[in-house]
């Protein structure tokens, strides 16, 4: 069975199927002061619970994955989600149980619906909590996978953080879910915690009987049921080669990301908030080239201050002085929506009022953030990146706003940092093609392919009937990438790429070829990638890119690649 694999490894073990109490939740009415009181029990009890969980789970989690929990605290005393919550117990005059799986279930449709995988992950979170709540509004035991005490795989629907913080390593040799992606933060912990992951495997649970034998490739992403010894015998020797891969990995943390003919590449890391922070820097990497400041608005009930938004910008900035940060300007709307935020439904979102459009139509909002940017800039390298540009007076306006805020911030008496770098996301294809002219205007480009391949191909990639037009390696779009790349040198400018290719292994080459400057990629993608960079002769990938961009189909194209 193929799924996704997001923590490397392999495992052989019997199978031990995980399965959630299934909650029977039936609207009644109640008297609503008698629900909320019970409502408040049930918060009190988990969020209990949730300290309890990040205290057991202190000693095998980095502060970053602790920091879940924090989060989940936050969540289980959200004001906005108690406030709609007793609002439809009062209103309606029903139970609470029923309430909170109304309400979670509209913030839960919200997050999944969004484009960016890292945000679609947050819906696990408050899939995980609101179900504690509710579990205890029906008397219900929530299942306990600390009890399991010899050596398995599980195999399950979906894991939830809190599932994963207890998971033992003694026993559990690694997890296969239905449900889940990359940036879901189980397949986060589970990097933390180094146990080999495979998610996304369909129809998991019915396939799969509980007490067989299976392998857990968590290197391709393969799940194999009741293999033969041979089988074992091949998939014991290559998980100690595995492990020692893994020690070689670690030794290339203070190493230069150069590759044999002495050709140096920047290899940056994509955040989603200051916590992200211990990550990137246990990793090498050799700045951020990408935060994402959407996750400051998404974790907010409403818009974040000015002086919260400095804080978070100066902890980053703060973290790796002497390291370049970009930091993207707030990319919301559309298809990520902001509930106190009222931002019109339209066909298209995709296409629509978002981004950089929304900021220059809404500059209260943006000033805001500039401002905070600009107070933040004195404490490190500061790089600020426009996303969704299509025309050269969206970039002007832009920059016109934040020279207007720097004006207004000197004469405040502030001081700001003369170093600033000021960039643009390329990830529509009118900016790809007008590069050049588009250069001669900022210090830098970072690839956004993510839109890109989906704006070149006219393919939502959220849309699994035409899933299959979305290739990154499309002739189409590499010519795109070139022409980006061509445009940056050409103006003496960098250019990086942010998007998920950045991070696939077999693009690495490629990309050299093609005259990346930088690669961002999750945290715990630096090290392979670095790996794969130090192993690279750049005229020979210059010799491999041109080969693809010859090609007249992404099946060429990977030919090319090797596959």
């Amino acid at each position: 069975m193929k799924g996704i694999a997001v923590s490397s490894g392999i495992a052989i073990a019997q199978v031990f199927k995980f399965e959630r109490p299934v909650l029977t939740i039936i609207r009644r009415s109640s008297e609503p002061v008698v629900e909320i009181e019970r409502l408040q029990e049930a918060i009190k009890i988990s969020s209990e619970e949730i300290e309890g969980i990040k205290e057991k789970s202190a000693e095998k989690l980095s502060l970053e994955e602790q920091a879940i929990f924090d989060a989940h605290l936050a969540l289980v005393n959200d004001p906005e989600l108690y406030t709609q919550v007793v609002h439809k117990i009062e209103v309606e005059q029903i139970n609470a149980e029923y309430a909170v799986e109304e309400v979670a279930n509209i913030f839960i449709h919200m997050f999944e619906s969004l484009e960016d995988e890292y945000m679609r992950a947050r819906a696990s979170d408050i899939k995980d909590v609101t179900y504690r709540v509710m579990a205890h509004l029906c008397g219900v035991r929530m299942a306990d996978i600390s009890l399991i005490d010899h050596e398995v795989i599980l195999v399950a629907e979906e894991l939830t953080p809190s599932d994963t913080a207890q998971l033992d390593k003694r026993y559990i040799k690694g997890f296969v879910t239905e449900q889940g992606g990359r940036t879901s933060h189980s397949a986060i912990m589970a990097r933390s915690i180094e146990i080999p992951a495979v998610v996304g495997v369909k129809e998991a649970m019915n396939m799969i009987e509980h007490g067989e034998m299976i392998i857990l490739d968590a290197i391709e992403g393969n799940v194999i049921i009741a293999p033969s010894d041979t089988e074992i015998q091949e998939y014991t020797k290559k998980s100690i080669q595995v492990e020692e891969e893994k020690k070689e990995l670690v030794s290339l943390i203070e190493e230069e990301t150069v590759t044999l003919d002495g050709v140096h590449i920047e290899l940056s890391a994509n955040i989603g908030n200051p916590k992200n922070m211990e990550a990137v820097i246990r990793n090498g990497a050799d700045g951020v080239g990408l935060y994402r400041t959407e996750f400051l608005y998404m974790d907010a009930s409403e818009l974040p201050s000015e002086e919260e938004q400095y804080q978070a910008y100066k902890a980053v900035l703060e973290s790796i002085p002497d390291k370049r940060v970009v930091i993207r300007t707030l990319d919301i709307g559309g298809d990520k929506k902001l509930p106190y935020l009222n931002i019109p439904e339209e066909m298209n979102p995709f296409l629509g009022h978002r981004a950089v459009r929304l900021c220059l139509d809404r500059t209260d909002i943006f000033r805001t953030q500039l401002r905070a940017l600009l107070r933040a800039s004195v404490h490190g390298r500061l790089a600020i990146m426009f996303p969704m540009i299509a025309t050269l007076q969206e970039l002007r306006d832009a920059k016109r706003l934040l020279n207007e805020e720097k004006e207004s911030l000197l004469q405040e008496g502030y001081s700001i940092s003369n170093t600033i770098e000021v960039g643009m996301m390329v990830e529509i294809p009118s900016a790809a093609v007008m590069a050049d002219k588009f250069a001669k205007e900022v210090d830098f480009f970072s690839i956004g392919t993510n839109d890109l391949i989906q704006y070149a191909m006219a393919a939502d990639r959220m849309s699994d009937t035409v899933a299959y037009l979305y290739q990154p390696y499309h002739p189409s779009v590499l010519h795109l990438i070139k022409l980006t790349v061509d445009g940056a040198h050409k103006a003496g400018i960098w250019c990086g790429m942010c998007g998920e290719m950045a991070g696939e292994w077999k693009a690495v080459p490629l990309l050299v070829g093609l005259g990346l400057d930088e690669f961002s990629v999750v945290a715990s993608g630096i090290l392979p990638i670095r790996k794969i960079i130090r192993s690279l002769n750049k005229k020979e990938c210059e010799d491999i890119a041109a080969r693809a961009l010859a090609c007249s189909s992404s099946e060429e194209a990977l030919e090319v690649l090797g596959g």
